[in-house]
């Protein structure tokens, strides 16, 4: 397994992707703020079946599946990344997993409560999948069996919370070349142009983003495209730059129109 992040330890750390024309970034990775990175990264890896390694001790460990040639669009992986500041509200960036029956789904709610999962309240009431929340607090969902479900691996959805779902699709449609599959007053929902891996859903909800996102999403340029013009192409629709202490450091930190915090890496 590749190190993703280099020397990244401020809670903010790619695909054989079709390039659809121009300058374009891939969702590769969502990065997830810890605690304890290598206890949050032995759960998750348990919970999906994954590899996990210590990219830097103390600071990351990254997580991608069994097997898997970084990058590619088959999945988002997962960096998680110790830092000092604890989890105070509900996350705007989550995770939904993917069963494929009735069956699989118990099995797989009664697995992560073995693992250290607890059952979460968010206000969500009666509904058909299971909310949980990983030993850090992190909220995840855990679906039903859906015929969208079947392909995308163990991690069905990455949810972005937002208060406009269709002017997140406008920002980010144009920031990476994923394909709008669905808009919305409700919801947007994108995927990798290639069509695998998981579901990118921008999903309204009433309450607005007041601190640092603990899970945020990482894209990265092409191979051999230059990432500053890559930034300042986001920049000019509607990304802003965030400083957050990174320092001089070899990626770039911007927020979408929401103020949702992401990382443009280096091209690979």
């Amino acid at each position: 397994m590749l190190p993703r992040y280099p020397l990244k330890t401020l809670g903010f750390v790619v695909s054989r992707g079709h390039r659809i024309s121009g300058m374009a970034t891939r969702l590769v990775q969502i990065a997830m703020n810890a605690r304890d990175d290598s206890a949050l990264g032995r759960f998750w890896a348990e919970a999906l079946g994954w590899d996990a390694s210590v990219e830097e001790p103390g600071f990351v460990t990254n997580l991608e599946p069994v097997g898997f040639a970084y990058p590619d669009p088959a999945a988002v992986c997962i960096d998680v990344i110790t830092v000092p500041e604890p989890k105070t509200v509900k996350n705007r960036v989550h995770v939904d997993l993917a069963t494929t029956s009735a069956a699989h789904h118990a099995d797989l709610v009664a697995r992560l409560k073995n693992l250290g999962a607890t059952p979460a309240d968010v206000g969500q009431g009666e509904v058909p999948w299971t909310v949980l929340a990983d030993p850090e607090g992190n909220e995840f969902c855990v679906r039903q069996p859906g015929t969208t479900d079947q392909d995308t691996g163990p991690v069905a959805t990455v949810v972005v919370n937002c208060t406009d779902p269709r002017a997140m699709v406008r920002f980010w449609e144009e920031a990476m070349d994923w394909t709008v599959h669905e808009v919305t007053d409700a919801q947007a929902v994108l995927r990798s142009a290639t069509n695998v891996g998981p579901y990118l859903v921008f999903r309204r909800t009433p309450d607005v983003k007041t601190v640092k996102n603990r899970v945020h999403l990482d894209l990265r340029p092409y191979r051999g495209d230059d990432r500053l013009a890559e930034v300042a192409r986001l920049r000019e629709l509607g990304a802003t730059d965030v400083d957050l202490g990174q320092g001089e450091v070899p990626w770039t930190v911007l927020a979408d129109p929401e103020g949702n915090e992401f990382c443009v890496l280096t091209p690979l």
